[in-house]
């Protein structure tokens, strides 16, 4: 197990050789109040002073310190071999011409090796300064220092800045939140271990890193607590209860050790010494308790812990790794390769995008889109739905009123008066309302080309990724595709505009379904003047011979009127004479339901009123003239509803779908245009290097797991 270690801080350097924290590595993470001796526990952890001292506030950045364990074995053949194998199994670049036995490297500076424990401190202290000020001021950018010596067992720690209450220098009112919130970013990761460090000379009840490592820690299975300065305990008191645990149970345990005072450290006292008198401090003070405190003991506990904790999470860190390496492979496949062929390229892509646009109308498309209607199943819905609703819902008789048809059937019969109906103002009235239904149908052509408009977006977006890679080449495209659709909408206005004006050209009384209903009408008006005759009295009746007169008038019609004609119809139903008794009563039952809408209407220059009560004759003719132009109407609007879809395929669809290819080519195929087109975004390149960074330092730390044994994790 000595051996995951130095794999943990293999895989350290190289997520950190890319600026990247990805992958929560185990790691143990210093916890304290300011000045409760947390640098003193790691300096007696390397035996060496290497970290800066004093009053206040002194670690004012995170410092991720790493110590290697190197014997003097592996250094001498390290120092004469330059096997890249041999590196990388003592973890750092070659030795070859370090002398000395102990040395520091720190990330920032690249290779520079530090045999002087003096340089590190004044190196840390410099950087602090560098980044957070020479006046108190903290930073939550990590130092990351790497130790190597015989003396040290394999760890990794981290220092972080001393909880603290009141701002001092050029402190934030708001310090103690920015600090609380840096050790949870770090205490919080799942895969660490929190040492939480206490004053003996405080009430471990009121250890404020206690307190901090609960909040991350509820259960306390990944706690260890330290107590420093038990040689500073008041007179007549100990530790003993706090040692064992009486007071606040810890449940991976709680060591106690001695540390330097200001004045050892300002006299230079070694750590070695340090260490002897520690040892023979616990055993006059803690004789039963001497074996399992002090630093050497803790040494050893955080190694056993780390490398247990590291075996743990060796599995789940193992499926992140590849997981996140599978994610980067199609991240760096999404930006492309590098061109080298633009001519191929440039063609594959307009090939690419025009085959996407033409799959999207169709409905084969790779990229389905499954919150909302999109290509062809939209249009689809124009033509059927929303085109389908709008005419329906448009009324045959809209706009219209009985005045305005009266006005119309006496302005078509001139200055004398009509026996009959003219038939002039049946179609007057018929191409008024057949012109209502252009207006939607030119709509449905405006909301087909926003459509494909829109299937432009949807194939830049979802389909063709390689398009993000070159903004001026997908500008390009849209320009031309959306040219293409601009010239072709006038055009398919124009046909739909012709659609109208051929309903408009000619009014066909003979078309079928307009006969067939032209002949129930007939029918229906016959049964109803039947029905009127019988119930009629006698004494109502004519006399017999303009009755024989009036029914020869009657058969005379027959055959127009059994044939489908309106117009026999028409002559039919208009025969009633002036002097028929029925006339007389007939308009007061008739003036009661008709409609009297719209402003009063001028017959030449005679103002008539507008609740006049209309004659028997008058209420006939209209009646007959408004079924007549729903019937006509319906057919006009179900010939409408077919041919306004079909003009649009054929003019807009489809003519987009048949020659965008040849379009694109032909605009943007041409040599002075590819390198121009072929212009990759400002921070493509530098996503991709970045990508392309992050997956080989992924695919490293594979390797360096794979290398592991299944028996090095017992």
């Amino acid at each position: 197990m000595e051996a995951l270690i130095p794999v943990i801080n293999k895989l350290q350097e190289v997520f950190n050789t890319v600026g990247a924290d990805i992958i929560q590595l185990p790691q143990i993470v210093v916890v304290g109040t300011q000045s409760s001796g947390k640098s003193s526990v790691l300096e007696s952890l390397v035996g060496r002073d290497l970290l800066p001292r004093g009053t206040g506030i002194v670690t004012r950045r995170p410092l991720v310190l790493q110590l290697v364990n190197i014997s003097p074995e592996e250094l001498r053949k390290a120092s004469g071999d330059d096997d890249e194998t041999a590196a990388w199994k003592n973890y750092g670049q070659p030795y070859k011409g370090i002398d000395a036995e102990e040395w520091g490297k720190f990330l920032h500076t690249k290779n520079k090796i530090y045999t002087e424990f003096s340089e590190i401190r004044q190196e840390i202290e410099n950087e602090t300064e560098r980044v957070s000020g020479a006046n108190k001021g903290i930073s939550d950018e990590p130092i990351h220092l790497r130790i190597f010596s015989p003396h040290v067992v394999n760890l990794t720690l981290v220092d972080l800045p001393g909880v603290t209450k009141v701002p001092v220098g050029d402190q934030p009112r708001d310090i103690e939140l920015q600090i609380k919130d840096l050790i949870l970013r770090y205490i919080g990761n799942p895969n660490s271990i929190i040492l939480s460090v206490t004053a003996a000379n405080t009430d471990m009840a009121t250890s404020e890193s206690l307190k901090i490592a609960r909040e991350a820690d509820p259960e306390g299975r990944r706690t260890l607590a330290v107590i420093t300065k038990l040689d500073l305990m008041d007179a007549g008191t100990d530790a003993m209860d706090v040692l064992m645990g009486r007071v606040i149970p810890v449940k991976l345990g709680i060591i106690g050790i001695v540390n330097r005072s200001q004045l050892d450290i300002n006299n230079k006292k070694p750590v070695a010494d340090a260490l002897k008198d520690e040892y023979a401090f616990l055993q006059k003070k803690y004789p039963s308790l001497a074996n399992r405190n002090g630093t050497k003991y803790l040494a050893k506990t955080l190694n056993r812990l780390l490398m247990h904790h590291i075996r743990d999470c060796l599995p789940e860190l193992k499926t992140r790794i590849n997981v996140l390496a599978a994610q980067y492979q199609s991240l760096l496949n999404s930006y492309g390769e590098p061109v080298e062929d633009k001519s191929a390229t440039l063609l594959q892509l307009i090939t690419k995008f025009a085959a996407e646009y033409c799959q999207t109308i169709e409905g084969t498309a790779k990229y389905i889109e499954t919150s909302e209607l999109c290509g062809g199943a939209r249009i689809c819905y124009i033509f059927h739905e929303t085109f389908g609703r709008t005419l329906e819902s448009v009324d045959a008789l809209g706009g219209l009123n009985t005045i305005d048809i009266l006005t119309a059937i006496r302005n078509a019969t001139g200055p004398r008066p009509a026996l009959f109906v003219p038939e002039i103002s049946f179609e007057l009235l018929v191409k008024r309302q057949i012109k209502r239904l252009e207006e939607p149908s030119l709509r449905c052509v405006e909301l087909v080309h926003e459509e494909m408009q829109r299937i432009i977006q949807h194939c830049s977006t979802y389909s063709t990724q390689e398009l993000l890679r070159f903004p001026k080449l997908h500008d390009a495209i849209v320009e031309v595709v959306t040219s293409l659709l601009r010239r072709r909408l006038p055009v398919t206005n124009d046909m739909v505009h012709n659609l109208v004006a051929i309903e408009l050209a000619y009014i066909n009384t003979k078309h079928p379904d307009f006969a067939d209903a032209c002949g129930v009408l007939n029918s229906n008006i016959e049964e109803q003047r039947r029905n009127r005759l019988a119930r009629e009295p006698p004494s109502a009746l004519p006399r017999e011979k303009p009755l024989t007169k009036e029914v020869q008038i009657q058969n005379g019609n027959q055959d127009a009127a059994s044939s489908g004609g309106w117009r026999g119809m028409l002559k039919t139903s208009s025969a009633p004479k002036p002097d028929d008794g029925f006339a007389e009563e007939k308009p007061k039952q008739l003036a009661a339901g008709s409609p009297h809408r719209g402003p009063s209407v001028n017959f030449l220059d005679v103002r008539v009123p507008v609740s006049r009560k209309l004659s028997a004759r008058e209420q006939r003719d209209c009646e007959v003239i408004e079924r007549l132009i729903k019937s006509y109407f319906l057919i006009v609007r179900k010939n409408i509803q077919d041919s306004v879809p079909k003009a649009v395929m054929n003019f807009l669809v489809n003519y987009v779908k048949d020659n965008l290819q040849s379009e694109l080519v032909g605009q943007l195929y041409k040599s002075m245009l590819l390198d121009d087109l072929l212009t990759e975004s400002e921070d493509m390149a530098q996503r991709r290097k970045e990508a392309a960074d992050m997956l080989k330092a992924l695919q490293r730390a594979s390797q360096v797991i794979a290398e592991i044994r299944e028996t090095h994790l017992w």
